[in-house]
């Protein structure tokens, strides 16, 4: 599964490919590929999928481009689909899943959309934003709308404009989050409990009109497997062979002028537990540091006025060459979220930490002690976390 632009060490720290290959160009080129005027197509998809009246794109938590070839002996149908037409894409920066769904539902780079991360500050407060567990009311919420919070209208929007037929299916209780309206909004909800009831609701949606119709399917099962029980556990394989049932049916069924694309919002490493650095217990990273966000990979630290500097100095010292520590202007300019207007770089920390190898930095008593015990993890640069594939099927 390597080749020209996947590197053969999946540890490799690459940056995205924000210019030609990212998750972000999924969506515009579905939409030129549906006749909708006005959108760039960097993908071609266009050419590539002239004649569809019927789009499917379905998201897969978690399946990075490395870990296709550990799935194939569980999952043939996802082997075939890689080998007869898959191609590597990028996801943005971090390699996170609140950042790639916006990204993807909206078509922009992070540093655009603002969501940039899994956890951020929520400026001018002590508060963090856990994107996933986002009520998404507002004030009323003590969250922030999210409308506002992410401003940028969603390609599914831009499509229901043009006449298409919008669907977005994923788990019921999804349906009024945060992160739902800040990435999905403009498609008629349908809520599906498990991978029967995706594929039914995504076929359902698919044959319903004689128009132009998109339908977008979530299926989160293989990431949260990884995370708790490792890559290649025996659940992950499990979670593997009930997604290859997934793709088996949606493309066994596929009506002819119809096409499905499967893509994905990062991929996964698993963390040796002597890898894990625990900053609850060790004063020096906390020395300085006001409050902490991001997530084990990728560390946004906010710091006390004037404490930047020794905030780098001492993160440094402890994590060696096991991970970049630099300063939010540092890390803008290093391109790693695309452009950030003003009004969206307080939500980075004033100092940025990426890990590298399989290095994760926990919070062990400040955080979900949970995600301390996990196993895979995902958020850094390494290749086998951005690198995601792009899969299709044509009816």
């Amino acid at each position: 599964m390597t080749g020209p632009d996947v590197p053969a060490d999946p540890f490799e720290p690459i940056h995205p490919r924000y210019d030609d290959a990212s998750l972000s160009d999924v969506l515009p080129g579905a939409l030129a590929a549906l006749g909708v005027p006005g959108v760039a197509d960097p993908l071609g998809l266009a050419d590539r999928l002239a004649g569809v009246r019927r789009l499917a794109v379905l998201l897969v938590d978690g399946l990075g481009w490395y870990q296709i070839p550990t799935a194939a002996p569980y999952a043939p149908t996802l082997a075939d689909l890689a080998a007869r037409d898959g191609r590597p894409l990028t996801c943005g920066f971090p390699s996170t899943t609140p950042t790639s769904l916006v990204g993807l539902g909206t078509g922009a780079l992070p540093g655009a959309h603002g969501v940039l991360g899994f956890r951020v500050n929520v400026p001018g407060t002590e508060r963090v934003l856990t994107h996933i567990n986002w009520p998404g009311g507002g004030a009323a919420d003590d969250d922030p709308d999210p409308r506002r919070w992410q401003p940028l209208p969603t390609r599914f929007e831009q499509a229901a404009a043009a006449g298409v037929a919008v669907t977005v299916a994923s788990r019921p209780e999804f349906a009024r989050s945060g992160l739902t309206a800040a990435a999905n909004a403009g498609g008629d909800y349908r809520g599906a409990a498990d991978p029967d009831a995706l594929a039914a609701e995504m076929l359902a949606a698919l044959t319903a009109g004689d128009g132009p119709t998109l339908v977008y399917g979530y299926h989160p099962d293989l990431d949260k497997h990884g995370h708790l029980s490792g890559v290649d556990s025996a659940s992950w394989r499990a979670a593997a062979a009930d997604l290859d049932g997934l793709l088996d049916r949606l493309v066994e069924r596929l009506p002819a002028d119809a096409a499905l694309l499967v893509t994905a919002d990062h991929g996964q490493l698993n963390v040796p537990a002597d890898r894990k650095v625990d900053l609850d217990a060790d004063p020096r990273l906390r020395a300085g540091v006001r409050v902490v966000a991001g997530e084990p990979r990728v560390r946004y630290l906010h710091t006390r006025p004037g404490a930047t500097p020794d905030v780098v100095a001492a993160w440094s010292a402890v994590l060696g060459e096991s991970a970049w520590v630099g300063t939010r202007a540092e890390a803008v300019a290093a391109g790693w979220f695309g452009p950030v207007p003003a009004e969206h770089l307080d939500r980075i920390g004033d100092v940025v930490v990426i890990c590298h190898g399989t290095t994760a930095v926990v919070a062990s008593a400040s955080e979900n002690p949970l995600e301390a015990r996990l196993v895979a993890y995902h958020g850094s640069c390494t290749a086998t976390e951005m690198t995601i594939p792009l899969l299709t099927a044509r009816g």
